[in-house]
């Protein structure tokens, strides 16, 4: 029996159930936690009733359904009549030497954003499930290390041909498996459908392309069983949430936890993603100014970030590749009412510097500019430091920036902790787990999603971290679990939007360092019909229409060896299936421009 008297709940509480079973089967205690408009919202038979979150008591129900109060505290009258005594006066030092304190504290920070860092704490009310390792099932058919895209797309593909199959997921995240892609993108950009709503949990919406409202998460939470019932199940799916692996014994097919909790496996996928690296500067800072920097990759890392956001003037984005460019974007978009200024800082000449040419990275450094994004390339930061209760950030180039918050978006790390652990080969150039062309690392053991290194048939060895490739992936090595023997051939594909003038696709090896052919539409001052423009050279780009650079719609060719590697789609849509298909044809660099008529570039 678990008894628990809550008093002075703090109102930043959003969302909390507490179970504690009784030795009895079936016994239960529940209690639901709700805030709104900062007092409490009791649920007893579909009823509300709103209470202060300083007078809230809980109610529990009893195995027989009615509801029982915890008793009261008793106290004799005297120690009443001293209590008062004594709080009575702690209140009046209190009031006193608080009151000097705030007076003076408010002439020092009044112009000071005041950060509440006790919403930190929002970050442990998710506990682990289940709540001990006991629970988690000896043995299993099929497990997956990591919840990501990658793992959902394995059982699911495993659910399909086998809906009787037995399905072990093994998170880090005390969450089930969610799209990342609307983190850095519509969560941002659309105000009215990032909005926080309380269901079992934290639920995110965003607006799809094609106006509807989508859950972050692949399925709902009553989609999956409770790991603890998975054995008795008729088959299912169960995410084993805040656990971490620490070893695979490959000859044994046994998973091991860092408990030491083993688990037995049929088949095994290990798709444990990617984390998202960090600088020596902020590594090394003062935890005071540690409190003030994020990393960005999870879900709860948006919801903190947003918290932050919402409580900042000024926000410096560190980093010009995808996900600090369309953070840069999509801050300025959501912080446009409050007059957020956002900053901006990267090493290289403009945005997406090492991916798209210099020219069309320059013209994508306007359009952001025009969105009020502050960006400043050619720099890094040399040192940071607390001022004022504010960040300051002194860069190379001699300025300084002070800012409430600092993102750190530089790329990211493939988590291969796991495999260095159980003697699995990490390929030495792109890092990774590596694979055959099925997959698989050892006979029952396969990767996918960023944590892999395949083979591709057509471009060579490779490690792709993108969402599309994590689904397919994923998806392959499912099928291959059921024993299907498939080749992992598909041709991943990667989109992004910088803004309403900004929107493209790639595939293939996108590297701003190779040789590029670029086709481009040309519009022209009359109503006449647009003409369409080679640049042969990522250096010939300022020859082009007089010296008036338009880079509106496109295509951009990437060359090895005068074969055409990989393509980027530059506003044009719809034509991902021709780029995989002129990539696969093996094309070398003789009229790019007629290629370029097969995206509608004319």
């Amino acid at each position: 029996m678990c008894l628990l008297r809550l008093k002075n709940i703090p109102t930043k509480l959003i969302s909390q159930r507490l179970c504690a079973p009784n030795k009895q089967s079936g016994s239960q205690l529940r209690l639901i936690v709700t805030t709104t408009n900062g007092g409490i919202v009791e649920k007893n038979n579909g009823t509300n009733t709103k209470k202060l979150a300083h007078e809230y008591e809980p109610i529990f129900q009893q195995n027989n359904g009615n509801p029982f109060h915890l008793p009261p505290p008793s106290f004799s009258s005297s120690s009443q009549n001293q209590s008062v005594w004594i709080a009575a006066l702690a209140f009046i030092l209190g009031m006193n030497l608080g009151g000097a304190y705030i007076y003076y504290n408010s002439k020092i920070k009044k112009n000071f954003i005041s950060f509440d860092d006790t919403d930190k704490s929002f970050r442990s009310k998710k506990l682990k499930v289940p709540l001990t390792s006991s629970e988690i099932p000896k043995s299993v058919p099929y497990l997956i290390i990591g919840g990501g895209t990658a793992s959902f797309s394995a059982f699911r593909a495993i659910r399909l041909r086998n809906p009787k199959a037995k399905i072990l997921v093994l998170s880090k995240e005390l969450d089930t498996p969610y799209m990342r892609p609307p983190l850095s993108k519509e969560l941002w950009m659309d105000r009215e459908t990032h909005s926080v709503k309380q269901s079992d949990g934290e639920k995110l919406t965003f607006k799809q392309w094609n106006g509807l409202d989508r859950d972050l998460h692949y399925e709902p939470s009553d989609f999956y069983i409770h790991p603890s019932k998975l054995d008795e199940s008729n088959g299912g799916v169960a995410i084993v949430q805040g656990y971490t692996v620490k070893k695979v014994d490959v000859e044994n097919r046994t998973a091991i936890l860092i408990d030491g909790t083993e688990i037995k496996y049929g088949e095994c996928l290990i798709a444990t993603g990617s984390s998202p690296r960090n600088l020596p500067v902020f590594e090394n800072a003062s935890s005071e100014i540690k409190q003030r920097i994020s990393l960005f990759k999870t879900i709860e890392d948006y919801s903190n970030l947003k918290k932050y956001v919402d409580q900042s003037k000024s926000v410096a984005i560190i980093g010009g590749g995808f996900l600090g460019s369309e953070l840069a974007c999509g801050l300025a978009k959501y912080g446009d009412d409050k007059k957020l200024q956002v900053h901006q800082v990267f090493l290289e000449n403009g945005n997406m510097g090492k991916i798209l040419p210099e020219p069309l990275s320059n013209w994508t450094t306007d359009r952001v500019r025009e969105l009020g994004v502050n960006v400043i390339p050619n720099t890094e930061v040399e040192s940071v430091d607390m001022v004022n209760d504010r960040v300051k950030l002194t860069l190379q180039n001699g300025q300084s920036l002070l800012c409430d918050h600092v993102v750190v978006a530089v790329g990211s790390q493939p988590n291969v902790s796991l495999a260095e652990e159980s003697g699995l080969e990490i390929d030495p150039n792109y890092g990774g787990m590596v694979v055959n062309a099925e997959l698989a690392a050892r006979n029952h053991l396969y990767v996918a999603g960023d944590a892999a290194c395949f083979y591709d048939p057509i471009l060579g060895r490779r490690r792709v971290e993108h969402h599309d490739h994590a689904v397919v992936s994923g998806r392959l090595a499912g099928e291959n679990m059921l024993g299907m023997s498939k080749q992992y051939t598909h041709q991943s594909m990667f989109w992004s939007d910088l803004g309403p003038k900004v929107a493209y696709e790639g595939i293939g090896i996108i590297d701003s360092k190779l040789p590029t052919v670029s086709v481009f539409v040309q519009n022209q001052t009359s109503d006449s019909n647009s003409t369409s423009s080679v640049l042969p050279s990522v250096h010939a780009a300022d020859e082009l229409n007089d010296g008036k650079d338009d880079y509106s719609k496109g295509v951009v060719f990437y060359m090895q060896d005068e074969k055409v590697v990989g393509i980027v789609l530059w506003n044009v849509f719809n034509r991902i299936n021709t780029a995989r298909a002129v990539l696969s044809e093996d094309i070398k660099c003789d009229d790019l421009n007629e290629v370029a008529k097969l995206f509608g570039i004319q």
